[in-house]
């Protein structure tokens, strides 16, 4: 029995072992190997998960990536809207709401195998209406293992459900204006006339025309006949003006003046400061969604340049609206929520509008740039930059714009360039006060220290260099100057000098000196470093235009060592920045942030904003050596040998300064001159320091230096004293024009 019941055991295993081994079920599968019988294995991938799926889907809305988000779709939804359709819709919804940007919060989630519904929370964060939250539910379907958003329109928001839209309605406060420190209008919102002369209709004699036009454009009367002569429509445009001007003349109705009202923002006397104010344009296509998304219409003008586009939140106020939901009839179903608007608010600036347009005409006719600083505060009372523009010419409406604006945007020398702030230059002999800093403060020169200043420079094998004098002298030889012997102070070695003696003079080579000296007693970097601390090579921190930081480069050889010393090679400056450091040498070391705006006043309350002196750095120089170079600056304009004396004699006040001459790379130099005045006690008045530029024209003193001049005799006096060495009459120059060369055989200075 024991033997049957263990044959029995065995064959039941047999039997079991030939099932396992046939494919299609019970039975034996002759021929095969056998095999191990084996449980089957559980399918353990984890499921989707439908709460990371919606929070990808709003994490690319968020991006506004609406590819990654209709792609998250369903293939009913795809099938439903196109790509296109589908980010209208969403771009609109947020553009209407004027929602920069949303949060999200997943609350909770109910699945099975192939269904979802995931609810959250919505918060929209919008320029009119505040903060907008909805509790929202997505439902998703399971397709190829993966979670798909069934799209519908409530996704957005519950209320756009069945084919309802948003729909906005906005209020829209006046914008601000811009006025000048004393009050006066630079950008306000006015009804103007464009001016301009019918020259079939003009009668020969101009009967007034002319007179008038010359007037109240504030145009020499010479410019206008240049303007005809050289015209070749009928219509020759001249400019635009407002308020009593505009009245008085539509009331003359003269024959040959052609006057066309528009209503616009409205820049007075065809542009005050115009590249730092700036101008107004409507929303461009590529920055649309950007604006709607803070609350803007789309329709409004917003600021394009300079302090109108730095002051928008200020001068467009805030916007107000209504949001509604607008059925699909077109029917208001709903107000969702709304807001008032508020007024905006006016711009005060730091500029003195008199000397600002003086610094306008002065530039006249040159590429070049004039900044004007209260010396101890930073205020920006001059920012001139030329050639300039006339910002009215960006309004539409404006019947000159049409004749005018191509030649500006068109213009090939950039007069929508900043040049005060933005110009990038080599700043040539103005650039040795910092190199003469930085060899008093490395211990190896004195006030005294001797140079023999000659015409050439040899200390470096390599060729021969030649200072200023030497090139005056060749330049009188190829002029045929009778004087051939060169016995001229512009002519003429300047001989034994001292260091501060050389600053007056301008010696290049005894620059040259310490650059090459400073830079073989291990001490390559001084000066850029002493150029960094004055400011140089970086941004002043105006922050209300837009600026260049410039460069300051550092020395690797001895040749770049000598250019880095005289402000040659490739050091960029912005005038800017000379004026900045020019007015920390006269205020006794401090570098204030410049600024432009005075205050910021609302409609009604104190201002929001006040002006308040902001000390950014301190020149690193001792008050001994601080006074040195004080001292060498006055001698600049004060000694009978100093670089700028012929030019500015008869200057009104106490002043320093330092002239400069800076290769340009193509054609003639630019022209420096750098000062400040010293002159507060003796006339109430703050002083000023002044950085001028003028591009290609050759010495400093020759043009530069005059400018500044007259930089301080409108300052001080309200208005120009003496005429410019190129001028007949104030803003007529003689003929050939001063960026045609006059020629002179005045004395020159570097």
């Amino acid at each position: 029995m024991k033997a049957i019941r263990w044959f029995n055991i065995i064959l039941a295993l047999l039997l079991l072992s030939a099932c396992s081994r046939s494919s299609d079920g019970p039975g034996f599968a002759l021929g095969k190997p056998t095999a191990t019988l084996r449980p089957p294995i559980p399918d353990i991938r984890p499921a989707p998960d439908e709460s990371l799926a919606v929070s990808s889907y709003l994490e690319a809305w968020q991006n506004d990536d609406y590819e990654t988000m209709y792609g998250m779709l369903t293939k009913v939804g795809q099938d439903t809207i196109s790509l296109e359709d589908f980010a209208a819709k969403h771009n609109n919804a947020l553009n209407t709401m004027g929602a920069a940007s949303f949060d999200f919060e997943i609350l909770s989630g109910l699945l099975n195998p192939y269904l979802a519904e995931v609810a959250y929370r919505i918060n929209y964060h919008t320029a009119l209406i505040g903060d907008l939250q909805r509790d929202m539910v997505m439902r998703l379907s399971l397709e190829n293992e993966q979670w798909r958003i069934q799209w519908d329109e409530g996704l957005i928001l519950p209320e756009l459900g069945g084919g309802n839209t948003l729909a906005m309605d906005y209020a829209i406060p006046a914008r601000g204006n811009i006025y000048d420190r004393e009050g006066a209008a630079v950008a306000v919102q006015a009804d103007a006339v464009a001016l301009g002369i019918d020259m079939s209709n003009l009668p020969e004699d101009g009967g007034g025309v002319l007179g008038e036009v010359a007037q109240k454009c504030d145009l020499p009367l010479e410019n206008i006949l240049e303007m005809l002569e050289t015209g070749t429509d009928w219509y020759i445009p001249m400019c635009e003006v407002a308020g009593e001007d505009a009245q008085y003349l539509l009331r003359r109705n003269l024959s040959g003046l052609v006057i066309t009202p528009y209503q616009a923002r409205f820049y007075d006397r065809s542009g005050i400061a115009p590249q730092a104010v700036g101008y107004t344009q409507f929303i461009s296509e590529e920055i649309l969604t950007e604006y709607r998304r803070q609350g803007y219409r789309g329709d409004e003008k917003i600021g394009t340049a300079g302090i109108e586009k730095w002051g928008e939140d200020y001068l467009a106020g805030q916007h107000g609206g209504s949001l509604y939901v607008v059925g699909p009839d077109g029917q208001i179903v709903t107000r969702i929520a709304e807001s008032s608007p508020q007024a905006a608010s006016s711009l005060y600036l730091t500029i003195n509008s008199d000397m600002q347009v003086a610094a306008q005409k002065a530039l006249s006719g040159f590429r070049g740039a004039v900044v004007v600083l209260e010396r101890d505060s930073g205020r920006v009372l001059v920012m001139a930059s030329s050639p300039g523009f006339d910002p009215n010419l960006f309004e539409p409406n404006n019947n000159n714009s049409g004749y005018l604006l191509g030649e500006v945007v068109n213009d090939p020398r950039n007069p929508l360039l900043n040049r005060a702030a933005q110009g990038e230059y080599p700043l040539g002999s103005v650039f040795k006060v910092i190199t003469m800093t930085a060899a008093l403060e490395s211990g190896l020169y004195l006030a005294e220290t001797p140079y023999d200043c000659q015409y050439e420079f040899t200390e470096l094998p390599d060729r021969v260099r030649y200072d200023w004098t030497y090139e005056h002298c060749q330049e009188r030889l190829q002029d045929g100057d009778p004087e051939t012997n060169c016995n001229t102070s512009d002519s003429t070695p300047s001989g034994l000098l001292t260091l501060q003696e050389g600053l007056m003079r301008s010696c290049n080579p005894y620059f040259w000196h310490i650059g090459l000296d400073l830079f073989n007693n291990e001490r390559q970097q001084d000066i850029a470093n002493m150029a960094m601390a004055f400011g140089l090579g970086q941004a002043t921190g105006i922050g209300q235009v837009a600026e260049a930081p410039g460069y300051i480069p550092f020395p690797g050889t001895a040749e770049e060592a000598l250019n880095n010393a005289i402000g040659q090679g490739e050091t960029l400056v912005t005038p800017l920045q000379v004026a900045s450091f020019t007015a920390a040498i006269g205020n006794g070391g401090t570098l204030y942030r410049p600024q432009i705006v005075e205050q910021i006043q609302p409609v009604d309350g104190s201002p929001t904003v006040t002006f308040k002196p902001e000390a950014r750095g301190t020149l690193p120089i001792r008050p001994e050596n601080l006074q040195i170079l004080q001292d060498a600056m006055t001698s600049v304009i004060e000694n009978p040998r100093g670089t700028a004396s012929y030019r500015l004699r008869g200057l009104v006040v106490d002043a320093a300064g330092k002239t400069g001459t800076a290769e340009s790379g193509s054609g003639k130099p630019h022209g420096w001159f750098a000062g400040y005045t010293m002159a507060s006690e003796d006339t109430g008045l703050p002083d000023i320091a002044i950085a001028v530029i003028v591009e290609n024209v050759g010495d400093g003193s020759e043009y530069a230096a005059p400018i500044f001049k007259r930089m301080v005799e409108t300052y001080y006096y309200g208005s120009p004293q003496s005429l410019f060495w190129w001028e007949t009459t104030f803003g007529v120059p003689s003929t050939p024009t001063p960026l045609g060369g006059i020629p002179t055989k005045t004395p020159k200075r570097r």
